[in-house]
């Protein structure tokens, strides 16, 4: 099956064709490496409502995701799942990750989002340098 846009209708069927984790040997394995993504939105939302940024656990989690959802399907995923208003902070960590796409992000719903559209997150940056 071929997945030009990902939308609400082919989500699940592409977060399963994508999926590769050995370990897991249910549904609902599957369904708690989806919740990590639940749970960067949270902590992405945390970040903008209060300033509180857990950079350590915000990577811990795009680390699970990429490692079970691979590089192009897990980044794809990322931008599907997370606002659009929090898409500085994500493109920052990904950078960050050597994760981010050069170019483009494939199409999600209906739309294709530019690299460069797309700013960084100077905070979030400077945190991530003082990581070391």
């Amino acid at each position: 099956m071929v997945f030009n846009d990902l939308t609400s209708e082919n989500y699940v069927l592409y977060t399963m064709k994508h999926y590769d984790n050995p370990q897991c040997q249910t549904y609902e394995e599957f369904l708690h490496d989806l919740k990590h993504i639940k749970y960067l939105k949270r902590l992405f939302a945390k970040f903008r409502n209060n300033g509180e940024l857990r950079e350590r656990l915000i990577l811990n989690h795009l680390i699970l995701i990429y490692n079970v959802f691979g590089q192009q399907a897990g980044t794809r995923i990322l931008f599907y799942k997370v606002d659009e208003d929090d898409y500085p902070i994500l493109k920052t960590f990904l950078i960050y990750l050597k994760r981010m796409p050069t170019n483009k992000i494939e199409k999600v719903n209906g739309i294709e989002y530019y690299v460069d559209d797309i700013p960084v997150d100077f905070i979030v940056a400077k945190a991530l340098r003082n990581l070391g």
